[in-house]
């Protein structure tokens, strides 16, 4: 393992707003917090948003930014990547970011029923010919809707047509309604939407900016949890 990774593992856990809890506890007790994220972390009462695979966590402290009235955590299960978003957060001094290094697998392991109201799923691997692994697949959706408020809100981003259309047939095989969709953001979606949510597709990701580099087109669509 590099040096690098080392030094950023060694920072994460001097870091108070960043939660890494172990297999052997989520799998016995579930974590700590869980029911309990604003009350002994946050140590406010506020609406929780989610970024599932957050990587080095730009949408988590974008959104953050742009919305101080919520908390937001970013999940992941890479340090390394998680640090970055860390770090930034606390050199703005941002006292609503939260990071949790762990397998999106295990969210009902760490979120209470209803803790959550927003869940934001920026540009998650497609799993090409696995479909059940795909962040939208059925079995994602019925942990997202134990966690997630009655009517809370999912928003996926991604460059991949795959993942997009077939997001677009999870939603309408389980009739959930759609709030907003476009197959090209930024050609389509940010000319006519109000300027908060201008503001919000416009946070780029590290791989986001790659992507729109080698000229691949970005999908939306925000739907609700019935």
């Amino acid at each position: 393992m590099g040096k690098n990774k080392l030094r950023r593992f060694a920072e994460n856990a001097t870091f108070e707003h960043v939660v890494q809890p172990s297999f052997t506890e989520l799998m016995r007790d579930g974590l700590a917090l869980r029911g309990r994220w604003n009350a002994e972390l946050f140590k406010c009462e506020a609406p929780i948003v989610l970024e599932l695979g957050c990587g080095r966590g730009e949408y988590t402290v974008g959104l953050a930014q742009l919305a101080p009235e919520k908390n937001y955590i970013g999940v992941d299960i890479k340090g390394a990547r998680i640090w970055r978003g860390a770090r930034t957060a606390k050199e703005l001094g941002l006292t609503n970011v939260a990071f949790l290094r762990t397998h999106v697998d295990h969210i009902v392991r760490c979120f209470g029923p209803q803790e959550v109201s927003e869940i934001w799923l920026t540009f998650s691997d497609p799993q090409i010919g696995k479909a059940r692994k795909r962040l939208t697949s059925p079995l994602f959706l019925a942990r997202y809707k134990e966690i997630l408020v009655p009517g809370g809100l999912i928003h996926l981003k991604t460059d991949s047509p795959l993942l997009y259309e077939y997001t677009l047939e999870q939603i309408a095989a389980h009739q959930l309604p759609i709030y907003e969709k476009s197959d090209n953001v930024y050609a389509d979606l940010v000319h006519r939407v109000p300027p908060e949510e201008q503001a919000v597709l416009n946070i780029r990701t590290y791989y986001e900016s790659m992507w729109l580099k080698e000229g691949r087109t970005i999908h939306y669509v925000r739907f609700g949890m019935a």
